[in-house]
C-alpha cells in the first residue's frame, strides 16, 4: 500500500498546486491571469484533476479526495482499513499543494490586500451564505462526480483518457453546479488547503472562515455515499 500512499500524496500536491494555482493567477493583484474569470478557473480546475489523476494513477487508485475513498469503500471498491490512510495522505498532499502555491505567488499575496480574495485561493466560499443550501449544493456536485467515477471504472478506457473524461466532468460541475459554492467536492481540497491560510505568514491574512469550514467536508461525503448507494442499487 505504500506506492498507493505516494500517489495519494503526490496527486493530491498536484492536483491542490494547479488548482489552487489557476484561482490564484485569476484573483491576485499583479498576477498576468488576473480577472481571467470563472471558465478558466472550471478549465484550470479540470485540467488540475486529469494531470493529478493521470501521474498518481501510475501509483494507486488516485482518489485524491476523502469523499472518494469513504464512497468506494462503501462501494467495496476499497478495504475500509484503506480509508484513514488515503485520507491522511490526501491532506499531507494538500499541505505541500497550498505551500507550493503560496511560495509560487509570494510576491502577489503580499501585493494583494483584499483578503477575501487571499483567502479564495485556499478554500472555497458560498456565493450566498446558507449552510444548508450549501451543504445541499456541495453534496450533489459530489454525487455526480462519485457517480461518474463509479460508471468509468466500469469502461476500459485507452491509457490516459479515463483521466481526460474525468477532468471534463469536473469543467461540467464547475461550470454547471459550481456557481453557489465554488463547488469543493473534496474535503481534503478545501480543508487542508484552509488550515494553511491559517498557519502560513500570509502578509494580508485574515479570517480563514472556521464558520463555513464543515459545509465543504460534509457536503461532499454526504453526496459521495449517496452516489455509491445508488450505484449499488441499479448497477
Amino acid at each position: 500500500m505504500t506506492n498507493e500512499l505516494i500517489g495519494e500524496v503526490l496527486g493530491t500536491a498536484l492536483l491542490i498546486l494547479l488548482g489552487n494555482g489557476v484561482v490564484a493567477g485569476v484573483v491576485l493583484d499583479k498576477s498576468k491571469a488576473k480577472d481571467a474569470g470563472w471558465i478558466v478557473i472550471t478549465i484550470g480546475w479540470g485540467l488540475a484533476v486529469a494531470m493529478a489523476a493521470f501521474v498518481s494513477g501510475l501509483l494507486g487508485p488516485a482518489h485524491l479526495n476523502p469523499a472518494v475513498s469513504i464512497a468506494m469503500a462503501f462501494a467495496g471498491n476499497l478495504p475500509w482499513g484503506s480509508v484513514v490512510p488515503y485520507i491522511l495522505a490526501q491532506f499531507i498532499g494538500a499541505f505541500i499543494g497550498s505551500i507550493l502555491v503560496y511560495l509560487t505567488y509570494k510576491d502577489h499575496y503580499d501585493a494583494t490586500e483584499d483578503t477575501g480574495a487571499v483567502l479564495a485561493t485556499f478554500s472555497t466560499g458560498p456565493a450566498i451564505r446558507n449552510l444548508v443550501s450549501n451543504t445541499i449544493s456541495e453534496a450533489i456536485g459530489t454525487f455526480v462526480l462519485v457517480l461518474g467515477l463509479l460508471a468509468f471504472g466500469q469502461y476500459d478506457f485507452p491509457t490516459g483518457l479515463g483521466t481526460l473524461i474525468v477532468g471534463g466532468l469536473i469543467v461540467s460541475l464547475g461550470v454547471s453546479l459550481g456557481g453557489p459554492t465554488g463547488y469543493a467536492l473534496n474535503p481534503a481540497r478545501d480543508l487542508g488547503p484552509r488550515i494553511m491560510h491559517a498557519i502560513l505568514p500570509l502578509k494580508h491574512k485574515g479570517d480563514s472562515d472556521w464558520g463555513y469550514a464543515l459545509v465543504p467536508v460534509a457536503g461532499p461525503i454526504i453526496g459521495g455515499l449517496l452516489a455509491a448507494v445508488l450505484y449499488g442499487l441499479i448497477f
